[in-house]
């Protein structure tokens, strides 16, 4: 039988500490608008813009993590895959918010 156990995280092992991730935050959340700024767009892709960058930069951090990239680095935030990893996302974001949508009859 298979037995899961939970082991509780030292404080000292904190993957991104609290000024970290809310400077992670504001990066992606500055990302994700001069994105809005400079392809335009009303307020729902302004919000789809947000969670690319949100989500891609995130993702960018894991990656750094595990392949321990040490370019780039403030404190404990990746900063270089982590960018990288937000241009991806929201290259891939706007280009599927790009489309022409259908006028609405009224």
């Amino acid at each position: 039988m298979l037995q899961f156990t939970l082991r509780r995280r030292k404080a000292k092992e904190c993957p991104l500490p609290l000024p970290s991730f809310v400077f992670a935050i504001m990066l992606a959340t500055l990302l994700g608008a001069l994105t809005h700024t400079l392809v335009g767009g009303d307020a729902r892709r302004l919000a789809i813009l947000l969670m690319a960058g949100w989500i891609g930069f995130a993702l960018g951090q894991v990656i750094g993590a595990a392949f321990q990239v040490e370019f780039g680095n403030v404190g404990t935030l990746r900063l270089v895959p982590a960018i990288l990893s937000a241009f991806i996302a929201l290259t891939f974001a706007s280009l599927l918010t790009s489309g022409t949508r259908p006028r609405r009859m009224n």
